[in-house]
């Protein structure tokens, strides 16, 4: 079928707004798409009459429409795995104290569809809907860890190793035995490799086909939580991804 080109570029001017571009001008999304300016006013025009582009009253900028967050809670909300978990991140928030997210496999990036805040955790960089890389973090890893070979090959050919801190993993050789060690112990941590200070833990949700469809995390502050503590937050990960694992077997039959 053909791609229709008006569509496919208003879906990329959705896709040039991100945590760090939350705002941009015309000019600037003319230079990145590479289009004439009027063209650019056309296609935003159309987006911001559907609301899912909005305008700053104040400087004229542009940013992304409450439409898309309306469109994003009616597919998140209809996530069987969504419904079935919260109850396991809500019990794991509570006896640990810290933030506690649900992730999923989108393309070459985990995405977060669900997240607990904890008491005890003052990490506030995250949120429903942020988009993860798959070699420094803790979601990303185990989700990619447990793909069949073929989908692991497909996902990591030419597959961009961004640098997040000084112990992000840069190196495909590395990051390749991180993978086994993932699948050899059954959960993944992320060393300050994202985020410095944060260290997190994941542990894989599968169906009854044993495919993965989901990871759990513990999201901690290493001047909070020392590795006994960790440790301690790993098995709980890991008790409840059995069971909800469990129960995936049944709602995905």
């Amino acid at each position: 079928m053909p791609i229709i080109q008006s569509v496919e570029r208003a879906l990329k001017i959705l896709d040039l707004f991100d945590e760090h571009k939350s705002e941009l001008k015309i000019t600037e999304i003319s230079e990145m798409m590479g289009l004439h300016k009027s063209t650019v006013h056309s296609l935003l025009k159309t987006l911001q009459v559907h609301s899912y582009i909005d305008q700053n009253p104040e400087d004229g900028k542009y940013r992304l429409g409450l439409k898309l967050a309306e469109r994003g809670n009616l597919v998140i909300n209809n996530m069987d795995i969504r419904k079935t978990a919260r109850k396991y991140l809500l019990d794991l928030s509570t006896k640990t104290g810290q933030t506690v997210h649900l992730g999923i496999l989108d393309g070459r990036e985990g995405v977060y569809i669900d997240k607990v805040e904890g008491e005890q955790s003052i990490i506030r960089y995250s949120r429903i809907g942020r988009r993860l890389p798959l070699h420094s973090t803790a979601i990303g890893k185990v989700l990619l860890a447990y793909q069949p070979l073929n989908e692991t090959e497909i996902l990591l050919k030419d597959y961009e190793f961004q640098y997040q801190t000084t112990s992000t993993i840069m190196n495909e050789v590395i990051f390749r035995k991180e993978l086994e060690k993932v699948k050899q112990q059954g959960f993944a941590i992320d060393d300050q490799e994202n985020e410095q200070g944060v260290r997190c833990a994941a542990v894989p949700i599968f169906n009854g086909k044993g495919q993965v469809l989901a990871a759990i995390s513990i999201s901690t502050l290493i001047s909070r939580v020392d590795d006994e503590e960790m440790n301690q937050f790993v098995q709980l990960l890991k008790t409840s991804c059995i069971e909800l694992s469990e129960q995936m077997r049944y709602v995905n039959e």
